[in-house]
């Protein structure tokens, strides 16, 4: 391995922009929206000798194990992906590596103090609208196959290449998944704010179950525009949605004594978390009148091995034990809506794709790998629950991600070169490697 490596950076010194070159064009045609950049990764991908496909499908219709979102959340228009294919030479392993082009929507009141489509490089960080997420990831496909060609590599296993819609539950490695996709194992490629960069391995991918209690009241009988005065006669769903309130934290502190992942409790204390993210009237607003409902927006967190259903049922469970225990709510109960949940996956430390990965990360970076087991919900997950193909994640440092509120979107340069030759590292150490 340090010997390819040694050959990849010989080959990476010969053209020092080459990585991030690739980087800044797709940041430039992302002014265009998504199609151009699918045009220009296609186009990338078939001159570096792959067979490339175009292919369209519609989210809603793609089937799914273990997974759900309600049609609100789901994107709704026809997608495409690109899937590009490099036959190996013969005798090795395949790889699908994967990356989303689709950022958040342009927002042009953004606040952003540069060029969201310039690709502005400052103090080592070159800045752009979805860079982080994802186009460092679509640009490091394209780099690795680049880079293994200059060093003189031929991968003996196919590498599979998919640029594939991700966002509002786009579902794009999913319909390639179940359309026949397959490979020995997976790579996801997608930056990390966690600060670790390209030593940092996302093996794990908790699950995650989101979804929304809709808890009733009942108006005062009047006819008063204040309800004020009346306040005594009516059910204030504020109050009762303290019931509910109440119940789901309940069932967060038993779930947290009860459910353990290793991984999980060395790196945080815990395995589990039910966090109610948002509390809102469903009343005008108005202080002086009692609103028909108030809803709670929740998000569930759960480790590879609990089944999705089971956790849903648990919920439901619970919020039902605290309504047959309240007057009101017995004969007027909750409505608990689930609108989204996925199950979680991992790769363990004794896996070949991870020792793989971890003795790629070591010869280019010199450094030892770092293991993250927090992303929850991560698109690892799909491959390895989809379709039982081992996956794990790799990215540059990146931070100030739109998705998260942040402006100025950066991914470090130096880091998005290196992880071009950790990745390209990692095709020749599980595919195999000629020349």
């Amino acid at each position: 391995m340090d010997e390819v490596a040694a050959r990849l950076a010989r080959a990476a010194a010969t053209a020092p922009g080459a990585a991030v070159g690739v980087l800044r064009e797709l940041i430039a045609l992302q002014r265009r929206g998504e199609a151009a950049v699918q045009d220009r990764v296609a186009a990338g991908l078939a001159a570096l000798g792959c067979a490339v496909e175009r292919r369209r499908y519609r989210p809603a219709e793609v089937p799914l194990r273990l997974e759900f979102a309600d049609g609100a959340a789901m994107a709704s228009e026809e997608r495409e992906a690109v899937l590009a294919r490099l036959p190996g030479t013969g005798g090795g392993r395949s790889l699908i590596l994967f990356a989303h082009p689709d950022g958040e929507p342009f927002d042009p009141g953004h606040g952003w103090t540069r060029d969201p489509f310039a690709g502005v490089e400052e103090g080592g960080r070159i800045h752009g609208w979805g860079v982080a997420d994802d186009l460092s990831g679509v640009a490091t496909m394209e780099g690795a196959l680049a880079l293994l060609a200059a060093a003189g590599l031929r991968p003996k296993g196919e590498v599979i290449l998919a640029s594939t819609p991700s966002k509002r539950h786009a579902r794009g490695v999913h319909a390639l998944l179940h359309d026949g996709v397959v490979a020995d194992a997976a790579l996801y490629l997608h930056p990390a704010e966690s600060g670790v960069g390209m030593r940092e391995v996302k093996t794990l991918a908790s699950g995650q179950l989101v979804f929304k209690v809709i808890v009733p009241g009942r108006l005062p009988p009047t006819n008063e525009p204040g309800h004020t005065a009346f306040a005594h006669l009516a059910v204030n769903p504020v109050e009762k949605a303290m019931v509910v309130l109440r119940a789901l934290q309940a069932l967060d502190a038993r779930r947290g004594a009860r459910v353990r992942h290793a991984a999980l409790e060395a790196a945080i204390g815990r395995s589990t978390n039910l966090l109610v993210g948002d509390i809102r009237s469903l009343g005008d607003g108005r202080a002086s009148r009692v609103a028909p409902a108030v809803e709670l927006r929740c998000a569930l967190s759960f480790p590879p091995g609990e089944r999705l259903a089971d956790v849903q049922r648990e919920v439901e469970q619970a919020i039902e034990a605290a309504v047959e225990e309240d007057a009101f709510l017995s004969g007027t109960p909750p409505l608990v809506l689930f609108l989204s949940g996925v199950t979680g996956a991992e790769v363990g430390g004794d896996h070949p794709l991870w020792l793989a990965a971890a003795a790629s990360i070591r010869a280019v970076t010199g450094q030892a790998p770092e293991v993250n087991p927090l992303h929850t919900s991560s698109d690892i997950r799909n491959p390895m629950v989809q379709s039982g193909i081992p996956c794990v994640g790799l990215g540059p440092l990146c931070g100030d991600l739109t998705q998260n509120g942040g402006r100025d979107e950066w991914v470090d340069a130096a880091d998005h070169a290196r992880g071009v030759q950790v990745v390209a590292a990692l095709i020749a150490a599980w595919c195999g490697v000629e020349g």
